[in-house]
């Protein structure tokens, strides 16, 4: 009688991880979503806008800081993914992600007119316009004093060549989502609409301005800062009423835009407070 050859055992089947990394990053994406990262940056929009979150990657070591994150992510059947540090530098083409990524729905730019229709005079109001700034470096630090300090809107030029990316919005470290941000129309008499809406523009140049703190600041202000070498155009200057000076003790011809922004801003601010102060005292 012919005996069969006994059955060979199959090796246990071992189950897929949970969270297994991609190997690269996925090429389709909504063209009205972007990647962000940093934590601080991710936990701003989970906190502002959560409905905006698509999907989540996240490095083992972030899995206690993230909780709430993934806890929204399970109850609203969201993908969120376990990755490792190397799989993170490939989603965001940084190694400064700080072990988290969000795909999230992007928020569209306001025109000029809405932002300035929900900053109705006599409110103070503080906006700062960028021309010709480029580096989205510069651009996150820039949305990250204007947190700080209360600054209620950044006003783009329509050719600025300026995106809401996720480098800038991680070196903002969550002050994106507190700075509403508008883009002017081709066309647009912007000097106009500020001028209408009781708004003065400052234009900062490296010398021969008015001192910053020799001046008296108005309450409703726009500050426009200018690209590092070129400056604010000479065309903006021109039509500015003010041009301030941040005076120091020459050894450098000027601070970088950034940082230009966090002084111009700070300054504003104390006068606005001591102003507030003033107001209070004299009611008491």
């Amino acid at each position: 009688m012919h005996k069969h050859p006994p059955p060979v055992p199959r090796p246990p089947r071992v189950p897929a991880p949970a969270a297994e990394a991609p190997r690269e990053a996925p090429v389709r994406r909504s063209s009205d979503e972007m990647r962000v990262y940093g934590l601080n940056a991710c936990l701003a929009i989970f906190q502002r806008r959560p409905d905006d979150v698509r999907k989540v990657y996240l490095s083992e070591a972030r899995l206690g800081a993230l909780k709430a994150v993934l806890a929204w992510c399970v109850e609203r059947r969201l993908g969120y993914r376990v990755v490792e540090n190397a799989d993170l530098d490939k989603l965001t083409q940084s190694q400064h992600h700080e072990g988290v990524c969000f795909e999230v729905r992007r928020r569209p730019l306001l025109s000029l007119s809405t932002l300035l229709q929900r900053l109705p005079p006599p409110k103070p109001a503080l906006l700062v316009w960028l021309d010709g700034v480029g580096n989205p470096h510069n651009f996150g630090a820039v949305l990250r004093s204007a947190a700080n300090f209360g600054v209620k809107g950044l006003i783009l030029p329509r050719e600025s060549a300026l995106n809401v990316s996720g480098a800038a919005l991680r070196v903002a470290e969550g002050g994106a989502e507190a700075v509403p941000i508008a883009q002017t129309a081709p066309g647009e008499d912007v000097f106009g609409a500020l001028r209408n809406a009781e708004i003065e523009v400052a234009a900062t140049v490296p010398r021969a301005g008015e001192s910053l703190y020799a001046a008296a600041l108005p309450s409703r202000l726009v500050f426009v800062l200018g690209a590092e070498g070129s400056g604010v155009r000479q065309a903006l200057v021109d039509r500015a009423g003010r041009h301030l000076t941040i005076p120091g003790s020459g050894a450098v011809e000027s601070l970088n835009v950034a940082a230009s922004a966090a002084v111009l801003f700070g300054e504003y601010y104390r006068q606005q407070s001591a102003a507030a102060e003033r107001k209070n005292f004299r009611k008491r």
